[in-house]
């Protein structure tokens, strides 16, 4: 049976959920509940604290984890991801008052207030800074307000509330980070249980992206028209009864079906439908 971790609470463990119930598995009923076995698909789910999950997988314990690349970096846990998931993205930066610094390189010899230490100390290390990391648990934006440190280091989404607090972002992202699968370093990434888990959750990743978008059009405008739609390996095309007339069946991107369903009317295609795609394996 496949062991998989899963974050048991915050930012992570909803989208999670979600995706994993899109993709056939069985979740748990109640948010007490700390195992949930799913026996038609034979997985077995540990909900764990998220900052925990990369180190349960490198103990080959558990056979896969839904995680930050964030939190697998920051516990420097022997485990690499296998699978980006596309939801929970953040973007780490270094911030301080004005005038404090420009750059990392800056940072020489400065106290860094953070609450990823590892991740933190491992840019530091890549760049051959020598500086102070000081762990704090929650809002680390007051730290330099106490005296507790120089420069903070965190998520920076609008960057309001740095401002607010009279900091300012300066240099070049610390990461980018999204959920993703992780597995242990090494292990082997062709057990069959593993590889339908992430064709399955591929399957998700590409339905949430496309829609599937159906229209009749002229004979004499289709090779327009399949220019606007080529689907990923070609569109369905059929004959209507409408003699000169044939309908189109094509795989479009959700976020370009808006502008391809005018340019398809401009072209003087009729009966323009998009439906979502619930599933899928490409």
């Amino acid at each position: 049976m496949l062991r998989i971790a899963v974050p048991n609470k915050g930012s992570l463990s909803g989208p999670a959920a979600e995706m994993l119930h899109e993709a056939g598995y069985a979740q748990r009923k109640e948010s007490k509940e700390l195992v949930a076995v799913d026996p038609d698909n034979e997985v077995e789910f540990f909900y764990l604290r998220p900052k925990d999950i990369a180190i349960y997988v490198a103990t080959g314990r558990l056979d896969i984890g839904i995680t930050g690349e964030d939190l697998l970096v920051d516990s420097a846990a022997d485990a690499e991801v296998i699978l980006p998931l596309g939801f929970a993205r953040s973007t780490f930066r270094f911030a301080a008052k004005p005038g404090t610094a420009s750059s990392i390189e800056d940072l020489k010899g400065k106290t860094i207030a953070t609450t990823y230490e590892g991740i933190v100390a491992k840019h530091l290390a890549e760049h051959g800074v020598e500086a102070t990391v000081v762990h704090l648990d929650g809002a680390v934006e007051t730290a330099i307000e106490l005296g507790v440190a120089d420069v903070i280091a965190d998520v920076v989404e609008t960057g309001t509330s740095l401002r607010n607090a009279g900091l300012e972002v300066f240099g070049e992202p610390i990461m980018r980070s999204e959920a993703a699968v992780i597995r242990r370093s090494g292990a082997d990434g062709e057990e069959p249980k593993v590889q339908q888990f992430l064709r399955r959750l591929q399957g998700v990743l590409v339905a949430r992206s496309y829609v599937m978008m159906d229209y009749d059009i002229r004979a004499e405008h289709l090779e327009r028209a399949v220019a606007l739609t080529p689907g990923l390996e070609s569109p369905t095309v059929s004959p209507l009864h409408h003699e000169g007339w044939v309908a189109v069946r094509s795989m479009v991107p959700t976020k370009e079906a808006q502008r391809i369903m005018d340019e398809l009317y401009e072209l003087g295609a009729r009966a323009i439908l998009t439906t979502q795609i619930h599933a899928c394996r490409l």
